[in-house]
């Protein structure tokens, strides 16, 4: 194979920014309840909270009074409350109280930013663009579907976004994972590109097959797992990414890059029964008992590969800052259509 070797072009990859006009994950739905959650994605501090109703609202987290963060406030029936001073603003961003105006005193005439936010598949999405969105989140279908049990993960690395991708999209970096890994000999066939994602198709052997009840056993044993080909799927649908391994097995990672040098995000691990017809039969409230007992039952796998991943992509970013000029020299060259499309989005 002749190398894809490449240096860095004047629109270094390592420094693009984001496209603002697509939906970001940035919390999980139950990680905003009575109490505001603070968030940053790509520069922007957010206030998430819920009003009485139990519905979410992003804000610009800073108070316009004395510019300290509305986060540390609290919300008071469908309104966010300073700590500081008590004002309080409504989900538009309107200044809608101040605990201490006099009679012959108006309300400050100032706004913060409110960001259009949707809770949807278990997180909360949010639209940093301009304007009303014109585009859908990326939809997990298999969030609610009674015939797949969910596994989530959070990733927190020190690093460009951009090395995230790749090593999502690298389906030959397996041989760091070992005993981990859920499948051996990945070998890249085709890939498909778009103005908005990249399909890379793998060939690879799979460890895990689950078609019959007591092959679930193999997730949590490794000497009952054995290797059978599988088609391997991986997608850049910008921003996100998702992988599908053979039809048992779908897995997203879902972004919220925070600035140049620090990423987070939700990876969500799906293991499909569609396999097992006869619990397609039984009542559908069991069903979802069954669902919601075993939610991250794979927890433990999904950490310990990020545990790993991180560490290679935090080195990767540390190196970078250290030499920017120093070149790579890459093989896969999936790495080489994620990159234009990365490049392509951040400059559209």
């Amino acid at each position: 194979m002749s190398s894809l070797s490449q240096t860095m072009p004047s629109h270094d990859v390592r420094q693009l920014g984001i496209n603002l006009n697509y939906w970001y994950v940035v919390a999980r739905s139950s990680e905003v309840n009575d109490k505001p959650l603070s968030v940053t994605l790509w520069h922007q501090a957010i206030a998430l909270y819920r009003d009485s109703e139990g519905q979410i609202h992003a804000l610009e987290d800073r108070c316009p009074h004395r510019q300290v963060k509305l986060s540390h406030g609290q919300v008071i029936g469908n309104e966010l409350e300073c700590a500081y001073h008590g004002w309080r603003f409504n989900h538009h961003g309107e200044c809608a109280a101040v605990p201490y105006l006099a009679e012959n005193q108006k309300l400050p005439n100032c706004t913060i930013r409110r960001y259009p936010v949707k809770e949807q598949d278990g997180f909360i999405w949010l639209f940093p663009g301009d304007g009303e969105p014109s585009v859908e989140p990326l939809g997990l279908p298999e969030w609610d579907h009674l015939n797949y049990i969910a596994s989530v993960a959070i990733i927190n690395c020190q690093a460009h976004y951009s090395y995230l991708i790749e090593n999502l999209m690298d389906m030959y970096h397996g041989h760091l994972h070992q005993d981990l890994q859920a499948w051996a000999e990945a070998e890249l066939q085709d890939i498909d590109e778009t103005d908005e994602r990249v399909d890379a198709h793998y060939q690879a052997q799979s460890y895990y097959k689950i078609d019959k009840i007591w092959s679930i056993s193999q997730l949590f044993f490794p000497a009952l797992r054995r290797l059978h080909p599988e088609p391997l799927d991986v997608s850049y649908i910008y921003p996100h990414w998702k992988s599908t391994l053979g039809k048992d097995f779908v897995i997203y990672c879902l972004l919220c890059p925070v600035n140049e040098t620090q990423t987070k995000a939700y990876l969500i691990h799906f293991t499909s029964l569609n396999s097992f017809w006869r619990l397609h039969k039984l009542p559908v409230w069991f069903r979802r008992f069954v669902k919601d007992s075993l939610f991250n039952a794979a927890k433990k796998f999904l950490d310990g590969l990020v545990v790993q991943d991180v560490q290679m992509i935090e080195e990767e970013q540390q190196a970078y800052l250290q030499n920017p000029q120093r070149r790579n020299y890459e093989l896969n060259r999936a790495l080489v259509s994620v990159q234009r499309l990365m490049k392509n989005q951040a400059s559209s």
